[in-house]
């Protein structure tokens, strides 16, 4: 039914058959449809981490964050043009992200680890949706669902981790010209560092660990922000960058 989804029509929240805090279940399905979509040609470019705001997490009743999958055709160029009809009900949110350059195969994986194989980082947009009307999710909903997941966009300048302060990076997010959300790298766990953590060693202990070239979103810095055709949608993160999207139709 989600893939069905993709068309266009949403579906009720899944508590049918889904409990809404059965992790278990809804990663199952998660990866049902994510071997169908590789079956169907897309390709994995890696991984996104989700309800990484301890706010969140109590709104939905969980104590842990969530990811998804990142395919190639999700991604976005820097200030390139997303067409609302490709979308259902359409949220933005600015995020920071990397890219790797080794491999995380550890389900013991430390923050300092992931620094250490970290290539390049990014400030980073991710465009989320929902499959489940209205988005009435539950945690299960919204893991089932991809984690949500639809586009994303990177800075095309990434900037090397030394130096730069991740937990303090003020985030900015304007929709036509107008400050729309704002918030702090340390909304991501602590520091986005941990969110990529705690994604390695999820990944790791399921046989699926992260890879070198892989990119990781590190979860929302601010509040969600929905989207309406015809909007310019940028993102500023103090020290890291800028990136941007127009969401217009072609």
């Amino acid at each position: 039914m989600l893939r069905e989804a993709y068309s266009g029509q949403v579906l009720p929240p899944l508590r049918d058959w889904l409990e809404p805090t059965d992790a278990a279940g809804a990663y199952a399905v998660q990866a049902i449809n994510t071997r169908y979509w590789q079956a169907q040609g897309r390709r994995i470019v890696g991984r996104k981490a989700g309800l990484t705001a301890e706010a969140v997490q109590k709104q939905l009743g969980v104590d842990q964050p969530d990811f998804g999958v990142l395919f190639d055709d999700m991604r976005i160029a820097d200030g390139g043009n997303l067409d609302p009809a490709r979308c259902i009900q359409a949220k933005a949110e600015a995020e920071i992200a990397f890219v790797l350059g080794a491999d995380l195969p550890a389900t013991d994986t430390t923050a300092e680890q992931v620094a250490a194989a970290v290539a390049s980082v990014h400030a980073a947009i991710e465009i989320v949706d929902s499959r489940i009307a209205d988005w009435k999710i539950t945690f299960a909903d919204t893991v089932a669902d991809n984690g949500s997941s639809a586009f994303f966009v990177l800075s095309d300048q990434g900037l090397p981790l030394a130096g730069l302060d991740l937990e303090g990076a003020a985030m900015t997010m304007t929709v036509n010209g107008n400050v729309a959300s704002t918030g702090i790298g340390s909304a991501a766990l602590g520091n986005p560092l941990n969110a990529a953590a705690w994604l390695a060693r999820t990944l790791a202990a399921g046989g699926d660990p992260l890879k070198a070239g892989d990119i990781l979103l590190a979860g929302a810095l601010g509040p969600m922000v929905v989207l309406t055709a015809g909007d310019e949608v940028r993102a500023d993160v103090a020290g890291i960058g800028t990136c941007s999207f127009s969401f217009k139709g072609a």
